[in-house]
């Protein structure tokens, strides 16, 4: 009895200027089950799903869903037949509110032909709690975490009732908490034999949750694995190409003295930090942890000058800093890489050139005041040959990178600009493993240097793996610092939870 796939995908190929993006390849999916699709930034994951959603066209192969042959024109195509898709980008009208946003395009009508607002809410009350996120539908999507609006995309896809959806990065915004919640709306999907195509960097993830696996490398596709039949060595050099024999870098460096001080910051909103103190010295890596909502991302802000602050003090290599702006943390050497590369990170329409030196234009003037170009150009071009951006040419659109490769871009800008103290929210946010550890080994160079780094970080393994300290914020205070010998993932949780 020959076999049944929810999606076969053959020998596609997909073409950009300068680069082939998709070189035949081949995917099948079964019904009810969780198909991991996984491979180092740029390997051409998110391409292969977007050809399947309709953004795409792809230029050879052939898509059948349920045995059915199809050509998608467009997205909606694709949710009209039942393909839904969580990208890894938030995709959001942000002075929308949530139930807007659920229903953009597919509102419910009154018998006037108009909007039935009441009815909107009321059904995106129950979409929420079928799949147990506590939202107001009413809220504007500004007013959510990241995290908050990752599970308002989480709970759009669920909504459609489709038999295949893609879930592209979907927990890379998400705690542990909230991603074990992810499981179980998977497992759910599952029992209904939805077909899930996941998409994600997380080894741990992978072989929690994941059937079959599909490698794919270079666009092209290595091959497809039962997850029990691999491991994470063997699944690393697949993807890579390579082995890759440790996680974290060995460290050397010193630690030395105070070069920020922070003291009794308490932020102008009523509802975020409250008092927080610290040090940050020289050849150091402190790690910020905390659960969704501890307020660590508005802390980071406010030091760059992005939020207002109410009282306390920042001091800066002994010097007080007063009325903030990230112009003058820039002059003071601060580099601050945001959390949420989309929206504050990437200039999506300006090419890689202009994406890395944007921040660093004061430093490479002329006596008569004008831009240094070919110096500029020269410079951006080392940078990011460095980190090993993949991308056709430095004048390419930025927007067109995949999204690690957009993170690569965007930490050659901070680095450019020479900072001795740089601040990395979520620095490998959907990040391959590869890639990470190039991350990772940067981040061990520069402290081996003396510089001194702030991280952010939700990824429990990370946060243990690469910090010396650890400052642990729970409900927008300081719950307490852990020193080297005292890290572990118990101690951390501990005083996550310590005020709630």
């Amino acid at each position: 009895m020959e076999e049944k796939f929810a999606l076969e995908m053959e020998n596609l190929v997909k073409v950009f200027p300068g680069v082939k993006a998709l070189d035949k390849v081949s995917l099948k999916v079964r019904p009810g089950t969780v198909h991991a699709l996984m491979g180092e930034n740029g390997a051409g994951k998110s391409t292969l799903m977007k050809c399947l959603f309709g953004m795409y066209k792809k230029d050879e192969g052939i898509i059948k869903i349920h045995g059915k042959e199809i050509h998608f024109m467009n997205s909606k195509d694709a949710l009209e037949n039942g393909v839904s898709m969580i990208h890894q980008e938030l995709f959001n009208i942000p002075e929308r509110t949530v139930s807007q946003n659920l229903w953009l395009g597919r509102e419910p009508l009154n018998k006037f032909r108009l909007i039935d607002h009441e009815k909107m809410v009321k059904e995106s009350k129950d979409v929420l709690k079928k799949v147990e996120f506590n939202f107001n539908p009413n809220s504007k999507m500004t007013s959510l975490s990241i995290s908050q609006q990752q599970g308002c995309e989480i709970a759009k896809a669920v909504s459609y009732n489709a038999s295949i959806v893609v879930m592209d990065e979907p927990s890379s915004s998400l705690t542990s908490n909230e991603v074990e919640h992810l499981f179980k709306i998977i497992r759910s999907l599952r029992e209904k034999n939805v077909a899930i195509i996941y998409i994600s960097h997380k080894m741990e993830e992978i072989f929690e949750i994941a059937d079959e696996i599909t490698v794919m490398r270079d666009g092209h596709s290595i091959g497809t694995y039962p997850c029990c039949d691999l491991d994470r060595d063997q699944l690393v050099s697949l993807m890579v190409g390579r082995e890759l024999t440790q996680r974290y870098p060995p460290r050397e460096s010193k630690i030395g003295e105070v070069c920020l001080k922070v003291d009794n910051l308490t932020s102008s909103s009523d509802r975020s930090f409250k008092d927080i103190s610290f040090q940050l010295r020289r050849g150091e890596i402190l790690g910020f942890g905390g659960l969704v909502g501890a307020q660590r991302t508005e802390l980071v802000e406010s030091i760059f000058g992005l939020r207002k602050i109410a009282s306390g003090t920042v001091e800066v290599h002994g010097k007080l800093f007063e009325k903030t702006t990230p112009g003058k943390s820039i002059d003071a050497g601060i580099g601050f890489i945001t959390e949420d590369r989309r929206s504050s990170g990437i200039i999506p329409l300006l090419d890689i050139t202009a994406n890395t030196t944007i921040a660093s234009l004061k430093k490479y003037k002329n006596k008569m005041g004008f831009l240094k170009h070919e110096e500029l150009r020269k410079k951006a071009k080392q940078y990011n040959d460095d980190l090993r951006t993949k991308t056709p040419t430095m004048e390419t659109t930025i927007r067109n990178l995949s999204g690690g490769n957009q993170q690569k871009v965007i930490v050659s800008r901070w680095l450019m600009t020479l900072p001795e103290i740089l601040i990395m929210d979520e620095p490998t946010r959907g990040i391959d493993v590869g890639a990470k550890y190039e991350i990772y080994m940067l981040m061990a160079e520069l402290v081996k240097q003396g510089k001194a780094i702030i991280m952010v970080s939700s990824e429990m393994p990370e946060l243990i793996g690469m910090s010396d300290r650890i400052m642990v914020m729970c409900a927008g205070k300081n719950a307490g610092i852990l020193e080297n010998k005292d890290i572990n993932q118990e101690n951390v949780m501990q005083l996550a939870a310590k005020f709630l």
